[in-house]
């Protein structure tokens, strides 16, 4: 599996990873409607376009696993296929957003136990939360920092 950071960011390449978000959120926000899964869907081409540094896990066959984005110090956004799902893929990229950006800090949602335990396990504590999400819905979010 390559990682390579994202300079020119083609639709192509946004049409599949917003494929893999689709794909990871439905395996991991049980949480969140299909309908609900669509309206958020609406916002990915535009947050991968605007995030600073846009990482990607590339397969051998040039399609991409998984991928992050960083902001500053911090881990915006960090999806992966569910099949790669535990196969230390996201240990790898959230390593190398810490060796390469100094990520510190990220925002995850308290009703995704299993990302919250893998943040947790790569030493990051939550500091603060807020009852809802950036957009207002009523999914607690949870401030975690790197200890």
């Amino acid at each position: 599996m390559k990682i390579m950071e994202i300079r020119e960011r083609t639709p192509q390449l946004t049409g599949r990873l917003v494929e893999l978000w689709e794909r990871s959120v439905r395996a991991t926000h049980l949480f969140l409607s299909a309908e609900e899964i669509e309206a958020i869907k609406a916002y990915v081409p535009q947050a991968l376009e605007s995030v600073p540094h846009l990482v990607v896990a590339e397969r051998e066959d040039g399609t991409p696993a998984a991928f992050m984005g960083i902001d500053g110090r911090k881990l915006e956004m960090l999806f992966a296929a569910p099949e790669e799902q535990g196969k230390g893929l996201g240990r790898r990229l959230v390593e190398y957003g810490i060796a390469r950006h100094a990520v510190w800090e990220l925002t995850v949602n308290e009703q995704n136990p299993s990302a919250r335990g893998f943040y947790e396990h790569m030493g990051f504590r939550t500091f603060r939360r807020s009852e809802r999400d950036e957009q207002g819905n009523p999914y607690p979010i949870l401030y975690m920092k790197l200890e």
